[in-house]
C-alpha cells in the first residue's frame, strides 16, 4: 500500500512541474506574450489541487490557509529573511549596484507590492500545499523532502542562474518553515518581501528582468 501512495504523490508533483514548464516554455512559443496563456497553467494547477485535496481529505486549514499561526510562522521566517536581505545588499554592493526602490524595467513597471503578495501566494500554494505535502508522503518530513521542494522550485526558474540560486535558498527556508508551522499567508508575504529585496539589491542585468523559460 505504501508504494502506490508514493507513486501517486510523485505523479502529483510531476503534474505541477509539467504545468509550470508548459506555461514557461510551450505556451510562450505557441502564443507569444499573452498573459492568458500562462494563466491556463495556473488554472490547471488550481483545478488539480482542488480535486487532489478533496481526494486526500485535506482541509484549507491543513494546507495553511489560516491566520491563527501567522505570527508563529512570521517569527520563524524573520531571521532567515534578515540574513537574506543583508546577503543581497552586500552582493549588490559588490557588483557596484547602489540599490534603487524599484527599477523601471520590464514587468517591474506594473508589479505593485500587493501584486507580489498575490503572486507569492499562488507560488507558495503550488510549492507547499501540493509539492511539499506530496514530498512528505514520499520521503517524510525533514531534510530530503525539504531539499526536494527547494530543487523543484529552483529548476522551474531555469535558465536564469541567479534566480535558480536565489529560489533554491528561499525554497529551503520556506519548505522548512511550512513543515514546522504551515501558513501560506505568511509565506506569501515573505515571498513578496524577498522578491522586492532581490529586485532592489541586484542590478537588472544580473536578474535578466526575472525572466525564465522561453522568454529568457
Amino acid at each position: 500500500m505504501e508504494e502506490p501512495r508514493r507513486a501517486a504523490a510523485a505523479l502529483r508533483i510531476a503534474f505541477v512541474i509539467a504545468c509550470v514548464l508548459i506555461g514557461e516554455w510551450v505556451f510562450p512559443f505557441l502564443f507569444g506574450h499573452r498573459p492568458w496563456a500562462f494563466s491556463l497553467s495556473i488554472l490547471g494547477i488550481l483545478a488539480f489541487g482542488y480535486f487532489s485535496h478533496r481526494a486526500l481529505h485535506e482541509k484549507a486549514r491543513d494546507l495553511g490557509f489560516r491566520v491563527d499561526n501567522f505570527l508563529h510562522t512570521a517569527r520563524l521566517l524573520a531571521l532567515p529573511m534578515l540574513f537574506g536581505v543583508i546577503a543581497l545588499a552586500l552582493t549588490g554592493a559588490g557588483l557596484g549596484h547602489p540599490g534603487f526602490p524599484w527599477p523601471n524595467t520590464g514587468w517591474h513597471r506594473s508589479a505593485t507590492f500587493p501584486w507580489l503578495v498575490w503572486w507569492g501566494l499562488l507560488q507558495q500554494y503550488a510549492l507547499q500545499a501540493i509539492v511539499n505535502r506530496q514530498a512528505q508522503l514520499i520521503w517524510g518530513r525533514g531534510t530530503r523532502s525539504i531539499l526536494a521542494v527547494a530543487l523543484v522550485f529552483a529548476i522551474l526558474h531555469l535558465p536564469n542562474v541567479p534566480l535558480v540560486i536565489a529560489t533554491f535558498a528561499g525554497g529551503v527556508v520556506w519548505a522548512f518553515v511550512y513543515q514546522r508551522v504551515p501558513n501560506l499567508f505568511a509565506l506569501a508575504l515573505s515571498h513578496a518581501i524577498m522578491t522586492a529585496a532581490l529586485v532592489w539589491a541586484l542590478p537588472a542585468s544580473t536578474l535578466h528582468g526575472l525572466r525564465v523559460g522561453y522568454f529568457y
